[in-house]
């Protein structure tokens, strides 16, 4: 899946950059030129992390857009039979919401070189992240309860699928978190903040993701 795999090319463009330069790296991953004395490969800028993940991000698009399409397409045709949105659904929504929130504050610690502040808030985002997870399992079992499952018909088919699939992406952001909280930036070329930059960019395009699904969920009840 293109969300489950961001870890994997965050990886990839760290060891592409990794395999060369000094014994010595420059502490804490930023650019350290020591004088101009030493020329060694210099840290490629932030703006091939964001290529890499924009082109993630891309893929994910083509790919729910395909799935919405399908959806009101089948949602024009006669037959349909409206869907009720569990109520815990508008809850995940606000928990994922904070959880973008956190972040950003997570950043702008960390831009002030706050590291200590930093985590404590990105731990609260990944927090919020799985938190959401487990409140759309909860959702989930709320329409089984309700008698309603993956074949009951078109809508509750769609409403598993388009919760089913965000969840599966919103995973692979998770592990970008958690990837960013446990890495040792000290010794690494790759910079926190380029880390945590790439990583929100990813946690962000998941919340607006679920909010289009979220709405064309709510148009079919």
């Amino acid at each position: 899946m293109p969300g489950t795999s961001i870890v994997d090319e965050l990886e990839l463009i760290i060891e592409d950059i990794g395999g060369g330069g000094g014994k010595h790296p420059p502490p804490g991953g930023d650019d350290g030129d020591e004088g101009g004395k030493r020329r060694g490969p210099q840290m490629p800028s932030s703006r091939r992390y964001t290529t890499a993940i924009a082109i993630g991000i891309v893929s994910i698009i083509m790919f729910f857009m395909a799935m919405a399409s399908a959806y009101l397409y089948l949602r024009a045709k006669s037959g349909w039979v409206p869907l009720h949105l569990p109520w815990i659904v508008w809850v995940n929504t606000a928990i994922l919401l904070l959880s973008s929130g956190a972040m950003e504050l997570a950043r702008r610690r960390l831009a002030l070189a706050d590291v200590a502040q930093f985590r404590r808030l990105w731990t609260v985002a990944t927090s919020l992240g799985v938190i959401f997870l487990v409140g759309q399992l909860a959702a989930w079992r709320q329409f089984v309860l309700a008698g309603f499952y993956v074949s009951t018909n078109q809508g509750s088919s769609f409403f598993y699928i388009f919760t089913g699939l965000h969840g599966l992406h919103l995973v692979g952001g998770i592990c970008a978190l958690l990837y960013v909280a446990m890495r040792k930036f000290e010794k690494a070329k790759l910079s926190r903040v380029v880390a945590a930059e790439v990583a929100s960019y990813y946690w962000h395009f998941m919340d607006g993701l679920w909010i289009f699904l979220l709405a064309l969920l709510y148009l079919g009840k």
